[in-house]
């Protein structure tokens, strides 16, 4: 099998949809010999900034000198930058042996009467499989969707679970309350074990108390009071902040907006663990400061261009607008905006667009490639609600020509709504 065939392989799963549980995981998984019982594993859920926390963590053991995988979900531009290991992309020979590997089980499993896999469940397959190959230190995992019945879920002893901000969001799924969300997350506490979350309301924090009580976990809150944010612009944020009393002085990351801020410190919080427990031997406080420094997240509040000044940002849900919001009142409130749109129909789109609209002088609307797409000329009618200055344009590409074409000179240019459109836009700047 080559990497085209394996991509089309992983891709025709997806017809499976998407399925909560693990007994297709459990099955696939012994019959490739558990390959993630052998792992060290940092796992990560929750609604908004797991991806960035991944990212810190993943960075900061990196450069204390350790082999790091790294998997998160989805990717922006090709399909290999969902497992990576010290920050590059698996090759295609990675992706092309694991599936053959994959299937020849799967085809078993299917022998045997069993459901076949998504296409999450096969990609976390491949992970583990690679991730045991390359004999890496440790792996920082992130969570498909929710946590409890999310294929990575199979992992039995985490390091440390750590659970990022958590909103509304997958509603269908999870659940309708902050409540029912956070249990699902909090699937991911495992008995005996430690998680560290991110500093969050009492509906949350205290459904995810209640299970580290019953699983007997430390639990540790990620306290955002020390933070002490020092310089902030558009280019790198520079804070100080404390963990159990030691204060760490003049801590630079490249990610921008205050909720990236709280994300580092919450991986730090991680790592601070991981030390003080004795799981990880080699962390300083200089391989801190560099990892975090050289963290990126692309398509989280990124620029992409200069004029016109184009950012791109995942935001599809109440809190990543709220996020996204922030940044534009406080680093462009004397621009005038330009927004390129695409959503999908099962996210809480008008109240995204509540939050967004009032700061935008002009619209375009497109549609992400994505079969829960909502149509550009639904969108389209939402948005005139709040201006009439919008126009609907199918296709991504032509989108994004007309959106450079009526942005007028110091306008700046925000791309938003969903990850899926983002990365397409990414790519298409990049090889203009």
């Amino acid at each position: 099998m080559n990497y085209s065939e394996a991509l089309d392989y992983i891709h025709s799963s997806h017809r499976f949809g998407m399925k909560l549980g693990l007994e297709s995981t459990e099955k696939l998984m012994e019959l490739l010999g558990n390959p993630q019982d052998e792992l060290n594993i940092i796992h990560v859920a929750g609604t908004n900034g797991k991806g960035s926390i991944c990212s810190f963590i993943a960075k900061v053991l990196e450069k204390s000198g350790y082999k790091v995988g790294l998997f998160t979900s989805p990717y922006l531009e090709v399909f290999n930058e969902r497992i990576r290991i010290n920050g590059e992309n698996i090759t295609d020979e990675h992706i092309a042996k694991s599936v053959s590997e994959v299937k020849l089980r799967i085809d078993k499993m299917l022998a045997e009467g069993y459901d076949s896999p998504t296409e999450f469940e096969i990609v976390t397959a491949m992970a583990f499989l690679i991730y045991k190959w390359e004999n890496v230190d440790y792996a920082v995992m992130e969570v498909g969707l929710g946590g409890r019945y999310d294929s990575t879920n199979i992992i039995k002893n985490p390091l440390v679970s750590v659970i990022a901000s958590i909103s509304l969001d997958h509603t269908r799924v999870l659940g309708d309350t902050i409540a029912k969300i956070a249990y699902e997350k909090g699937g991911i506490i495992k008995k005996n074990s430690a998680v560290v979350v991110y500093s969050q309301g009492d509906e949350a924090e205290d459904v995810l108390k209640k299970i580290a009580a019953e699983e007997n976990a430390e639990f540790i809150e990620a306290d955002f009071s020390s933070i002490n944010v020092k310089k902030d612009d558009v280019h790198s944020q520079i804070f100080d902040f404390s963990i159990n009393g030691k204060e760490f002085k003049d801590m630079e990351i490249k990610l921008i907006g205050e909720h990236q801020v709280r994300n580092c410190v919450t991986a730090l919080n991680a790592i601070d663990y991981l030390r003080r427990s004795g799981k990880v031997a080699n962390i300083t406080d200089d391989s801190v400061k560099a990892g975090i420094l050289e963290t990126k997240w692309p398509g989280r509040v990124e620029k992409v261009m200069e004029n016109p000044t184009f950012i791109i940002d995942g935001a599809h849900n109440e809190d990543g607008a709220r996020s996204l919001r922030k940044v534009l009142d406080k680093y462009f409130a004397d621009r005038n905006l330009v927004l390129m749109l695409g959503m999908l129909e099962d996210k809480d789109i008008d109240t995204v667009l509540e939050i967004l609209m009032p700061v935008f002088d002009r619209v375009v609307v497109t549609e992400p490639d994505n079969p829960r797409k909502i149509s550009a000329d639904k969108l389209k009618a939402k948005i005139e609600k709040y201006t009439g200055n919008v126009e609907a344009v199918e296709k991504i590409e032509d989108a994004l020509e007309r959106v450079l074409e009526v942005a007028e000179e110091g306008n700046v240019v925000i791309s938003a709504g969903s990850l899926y459109m983002i990365g397409e836009v990414r790519t298409l700047l990049r090889n203009r």
